[in-house]
Parts: C-alpha cells; structure tokens; sequence
C-alpha cells in the first residue's frame, strides 16, 4: 500500500499525456473518467455498467430456466468475464455496444410478447 501512493504521489502529472489518453477512451468511459471524483471510482463505475449491461443482454438473449445453483455459476463467470471487458472498455466502445445489444433484444422481447398476447386473443 506504501509503495503504491508512493508511486502514485511522485509520478508528475502529465497534461499531453492525459489529453492523449482521454482522446483514445470511448465515448461513456472517457465521460466517467472526466467527470468522476476520482480514477478508482471511474473505474468501479465502467466495471458496474460492464457487468449489468452484460447481465440484461445475457438474460434477454441467451438465458433458460436453470437451477440456482448453475444460475450463480453462470453469474459468476460473467463477473469475473466482465473483469476483462473493463479493461476493453477503456479503449473500445463495450459500454456503447452493450447499450445497443440490449436495446435490440428489448425491442425483440417486446415484440415477441405482443405477438404470443395476439395470437392468444386470437384463439
């Protein structure tokens, strides 16, 4: 712990190098970066996005009804899964494209559900 403010206390601070890091982000992390209080709360909040969007589009497009306990299992893979698409999202555009997966599987959903109601009535 020392060592690691230590290190981060004595680094200077670059502007260039900021302006060019934050040129590269994709668009909602380079937002939560600039406007966050802090980098680690940043970074805690793309990994939030990350994983609850991974979650909707995983239920709306691939889930079954499973047990509990391999419905956990499932969960935790995509926990630790999403870990790794943090570090993607710095630089390429998950949280965007998670946003649009997730809004094609609702409108996919809505429709398939106002389609199933039709044919009901229609019975």
């Amino acid at each position: 712990m020392f060592a690691l403010n230590f290190i981060q206390t004595s680094a200077p601070v670059n502007a260039g190098e900021n302006d060019f890091v934050f040129g590269r982000m994709s668009g909602i992390t380079r937002f939560l970066y600039e406007n966050l209080p802090s980098y680690e709360m940043a970074g805690y909040a793309t990994f939030f996005f990350v994983f609850v969007l991974s979650a909707i589009v995983y239920k709306l497009g691939f889930a079954k009804k499973l047990p509990l306990a391999k419905n956990i299992v499932i969960y935790a893979f995509l926990f630790f899964g999403c870990m790794i698409l943090t570090f993607l999202a710095l630089f390429l555009p998950m949280i965007e494209g998670l946003i649009v997966a997730a809004l094609i599987l609702i409108t996919y959903k809505t429709r398939l559900w106002r389609e199933k109601r039709e044919q009901a009535i229609s019975k």
